[in-house]
């Protein structure tokens, strides 16, 4: 079969290069030139042939390194080259079908060639996560030098006595309280010196019995205790903090003291989940990617096989649920598109555009959360809105974020109304739903970095921040109306493109 297939690309490579490049061109255009298109078309086949006559896939690593650089320089994902490899297919078989070979059968023929197009993708998708997870890690490593160095900013602040450093009598008093305290617990000298210890403790009997474990290793000449625990300020917050307590020198043999530095821990722990979110992500994204890149090449296989048979079909009923399969096929691939090009980092080159579509393709892929059970979507979009200046995938993000939240806010039960309109200098996009709502106190907050009221694990406090980032970087405005128990409305404003 090996024979047959070298002898069909052999006979026929310039006819299926043509045909297959052809097809490439509405896919690359704009990303890669003729040229590039016919190179790349032109080393495929070469390299099947080569594959199908020494069955050593090997040889084809150089080729598979030489287009991974190509493709990444404009960004294609491993389901868009996936698209390309389809195409060749396509291509092939359209010959297999036109000019059969002697002594050959057309379905086995395909199924050799699904097989040897396969293994080479396989072995691209190989390279292809090899480098990404290469890029995880350096990632992750700046992420934690970035970290270390915090550390060190910290230690270089206790050096400077910027960190809180006092001292405490035998009798459980303040006896020295630094300017670094007065900043972290809003206590000055005065205010302190004299009271007892258990001044900065929060309520609760774990802070009692953790005061006593202290007081006991300081008199039994522990060493020095480093503990991570939570103390008050003066306006009632509760901090964490990194608490060091050694015993102060002796005098007589009886214990006269310890003195304490406490560091505010409040940043350090933020930085550290936010890495541990950040890499929660990153792996979240690359098994996103498989499970796209396992769905999208047993699809366009079954697409082909059936469509294989509709032509040779005579059989009315059969042809009817053939064509029924075809559309659920097509269905499954328009989903998994989606998705992949929801999740594709974002362009920042914008473009005049009406974003109706982009309305509407939000609700399309927040539909698909499992949330939306008992959710009801209105929407009350005109039909012809004015042309704005925008990026149609960071504007996407921004009314999927908005969506996500209202469907969180309204824990899967209610309805979310979504309504465009325009005048002359801008158009207007509201999104309404009717969930819990929100405070005044939350209201100020929302658009800030890291703020969340979800649960720690369930929400970074990023949306909102970057949503209101992008639309103000498109001249636009994003206002929020809400009320507890009455739910929140979202009023995006972009200016319409002049002339």
């Amino acid at each position: 079969m090996k024979k047959l297939l070298t002898e069909l690309l052999e006979k026929y490579y310039t006819a299926i290069a043509e045909n297959w490049t052809a097809k490439l061109f509405p896919i690359l255009d704009h990303k890669l030139s003729e040229t590039q298109i016919r190179t790349f078309v032109e080393s495929s086949l070469t390299t099947f042939i080569e594959v199908a006559e020494t069955e050593d896939y090997k040889s084809a690593d150089q080729y598979l390194i030489d287009i991974y650089t190509l493709f990444s320089k404009i960004n294609l994902s491993v389901l868009e080259v996936s698209q390309l490899f389809s195409q060749g297919r396509f291509a092939i078989l359209y010959f297999i079908e036109k000019n059969p070979l002697k002594n050959s059968e057309p379905v086995i023929l395909l199924g050799y060639i699904d097989d040897l197009i396969e293994q080479i993708f396989a072995r691209y998708g190989m390279l292809y996560q090899d480098t990404k997870m290469k890029e995880l890690e350096y990632d992750r490593d700046r992420l934690a030098s970035k970290l270390e160095l915090n550390q060190q900013y910290l230690k270089n602040i206790l050096h400077s006595s910027d960190q809180a450093i006092m001292m405490v009598d035998n009798n459980e008093k303040f006896i020295a309280w630094n300017k670094g305290a007065e900043e972290i617990f809003g206590y000055t000298e005065t205010e302190v010196i004299g009271k007892a210890s258990s001044l900065l403790l929060p309520e609760g009997e774990k802070y009692i019995n953790e005061l006593l474990q202290i007081q006991n290793d300081a008199k039994n000449n522990r060493h020095t205790k480093i503990l991570e625990t939570e103390r008050k300020t003066k306006s009632g917050e509760i901090i964490s903090v990194r608490l060091s307590v050694s015993r102060l020198p002796i005098k007589n043999g009886e214990y006269v003291g310890r003195s304490i530095i406490i560091k505010d821990y409040t940043e350090f722990k933020r930085l550290q989940a936010q890495i541990d979110q950040s890499e929660k992500l990153a792996v979240i994204g690359q098994l996103a990617a498989g499970v796209a890149h396992e769905i999208g090449n047993p699809l366009t296989s079954i697409s082909s096989l059936v469509q294989i048979l509709q032509r040779r079909s005579q059989d009315q009923f059969m042809n009817e649920q053939l064509i029924n399969i075809k559309e659920n096929i097509d269905r499954i691939t328009k989903i998994v598109r989606e998705l992949v090009d929801f999740s594709r980092p974002p362009s920042y080159e914008t473009a005049v555009q009406d974003i109706t579509d982009v309305i509407r393709t939000a609700v399309g892929i927040v539909k698909y959360d499992k949330r939306v059970r008992k959710v009801q979507f209105d929407t009350d979009l005109k039909t012809a809105l004015p042309l704005v200046s925008v990026a149609a995938d960071q504007l996407l993000q921004v009314f999927v974020n908005i969506l996500i939240n209202a469907l969180d806010a309204m824990e899967g039960n209610g309805t979310i109304a979504l309504k465009s309109d325009f005048d002359k200098k801008n158009i207007y996009v509201e999104i309404r739903d009717d969930g819990g709502g929100m405070d005044t106190v939350t209201l100020e907050k929302i658009f800030d970095p890291f703020f969340t009221t979800k649960e720690v694990g369930k929400g970074t406090g990023l949306g909102l921040s970057v949503s209101y980032g992008i639309i103000k970087r498109f001249k636009g405005e994003i206002k929020v109306k809400s009320k507890l128990n009455k739910g929140s409305s979202f009023m995006i404003t972009l200016p319409i493109v002049e002339n």
